[in-house]
């Protein structure tokens, strides 16, 4: 029984799964009380307001305890299990080499080639606090929770025997080493480091006890953009302090008065709702319109349709006009920095468009729609629709926008004033294409007209551009050849 002494319980918390998300849903646990499971293997599947996430779990051992039943709502750090793990016996260490133990990255992705839970060493205890967990019958004694510090997985790797005391300092503060692990919680922040290539290791977090943040990681790549050296030459951005998300064990329905049904605003609704408010709060926008003749670009659909070939979709089409008019007025593919006061633009389109499903409106990302043929741009609309209405799209899938194409014509209405999807600056609005007397050719006939509308931040540009950006939208509808000149 000398190894299971050496047992400690380390909590793992909900961690931050990005974009201000503030709780989650537990929709299925995929371990049980007793299972072993390893670094970064996924442990439960929760349900955000923007998609379905499996977290997986920072830490390697026995799982001693659950906390939430399916259908429980969490808050961003509360707990989700607490799991067993040991620390290597003196006499099987040898002569104290660990080096063949594993690669110690606790990076999702990255993996490790042997049991790297055997790394970590609990820096602080504190007893195991109540609630509805659910106690494990694994034949691990009770063991002392870790005091979880925002942190996380940032906890203190076991240090080699001689080690100088520096590097032990340096793991009391909450600092990666070169072998062990970074002070990241979140998924996301670890994805778009891995995706661009960044060691977070060369990182100093903003957040509590040095935790890296995705302001940190957004902050590295933009000075390694504009050409700064790997060795931090300043301080990231302060983190503007937002407010903590509610309680939700204290939340409470009121009463609902005879004839009254309320419904809670939480989920998609609730996210939603959120961030069109906030919208509305922070942007000064303004909306114009312009009638436009289809026929043209509905006769240049038949035509390619036609062909052999993939079907082209309407909606494709459109976004190729689209990401041809943001090279000609690249000021609307931008956000504004309200901290530094200036205007960010993009040399890149990630394309969102807004698709309505069973859980709400969702605005899929197309990232590098401006690179895309019609072909590509149809399959993937059509593939992020289908995750959309599976509820599968991954919050990378649901992030990262720089413009959004509106096609709210598909409910048979002509025109809208959207509300700007916080934080881009711009949005184009597409309504129902049906005939209507056209003058043409100084003639009356019937033909297919659509309303087009353009909703911009002010703060990005004046009228002229908003208005030369749609008149130029505008043209192509009418002469599809226009973009020729771009092909």
């Amino acid at each position: 029984m000398a190894h299971a002494s050496g047992m400690h319980s380390l909590e793992f918390k909900l961690p931050d799964l990005g974009e201000g998300l503030t709780e989650a849903e537990i929709v299925r646990w995929l371990v049980e009380v007793g299972d072993l499971v390893t670094i970064d293997q996924p442990v439960v599947e929760v349900e955000t307001a923007k998609a379905m996430v499996e977290v997986p779990c920072p830490y390697g051992g026995v799982v001693t305890a659950r906390f939430g039943e399916e259908g429980t709502e969490l808050p961003v750090g509360a707990p989700l299990i607490t799991v067993a793990v040991g620390e290597r016996p003196a006499s099987a260490s040898g002569s104290g080499d660990t080096a063949s133990e594993g690669s110690g990255n606790v990076l999702v992705g990255y993996g490790t080639s042997e049991a790297p839970a055997r790394r970590r060493r609990v820096r602080q205890e504190r007893p195991v606090s109540g609630g509805s967990a659910t106690a494990g019958q694994a034949g691990v004694a009770a063991a002392p929770v870790q005091a979880q510090a925002a942190a996380g997985p940032a906890a203190a790797v076991a240090t080699q025997a001689g080690e100088p005391s520096a590097r032990v300092k340096r793991q009391a503060t909450g600092l990666g080493t070169d072998d062990g692990p970074v002070p990241v919680i979140s998924p996301l922040v670890r994805r778009l480091a891995r995706q661009n290539g960044l060691d977070l290791r060369e990182l100093t977090g903003s957040g509590p006890d040095g935790l890296i943040l995705r302001a940190d990681v957004e902050y590295a790549l933009r000075a390694s953009v504009q050409g700064a050296t790997a060795a931090p030459a300043a301080e990231p951005p302060p983190r503007v302090p937002q407010a903590p998300g509610p309680d939700l064990a204290s939340r409470s329905s009121a009463p609902a008065a005879p004839g009254e049904i309320r419904t809670p605003l939480k989920g998609i609704r609730g996210a939603v709702a959120d961030k069109l408010a906030r919208s509305r709060r922070e942007i000064p926008d303004a909306t114009c319109w312009v009638d436009a003749d289809a026929t043209e670009l509905m006769r240049a659909r038949a035509a390619m349709n036609a062909a052999s070939g993939p079907k082209i979709s309407l909606l494709a089409l459109l976004a190729r006009i689209c990401t041809s008019a943001l090279t000609r007025f690249p000021e609307l593919n931008a956000t504004v920095d309200t901290e530094a006061r200036e205007i960010v633009r993009f040399d890149h389109v990630h394309l969102g468009f807004a698709a309505q499903t069973d859980r709400g409106l969702v605005v899929p990302v197309v990232r590098d729609a401006h690179a895309r043929d019609a072909e590509s741009l149809t399959a993937e609309f059509a593939r992020l629709t289908e995750a959309g209405r599976t509820g599968t799209l991954t919050p990378g899938e649901l992030t990262g926008g720089t413009f959004t194409l509106n096609n709210y014509g598909v409910f048979g209405v002509d025109g809208s004033t959207p509300i700007i999807n916080h934080p881009e600056a711009a949005m184009l609005g597409v309504g129902r294409i049906v005939p209507k007397p056209w003058v043409h050719e100084g003639e009356l006939a019937v033909r297919h007209v659509v309303q087009l509308s353009l909703t911009f931040d002010h703060r990005v540009c004046d009228g002229g551009v908003a208005g030369g950006f749609l008149r130029y939208v505008a043209d192509c509808v009418e002469q599809p050849a226009v973009l020729l000149r771009k092909l």
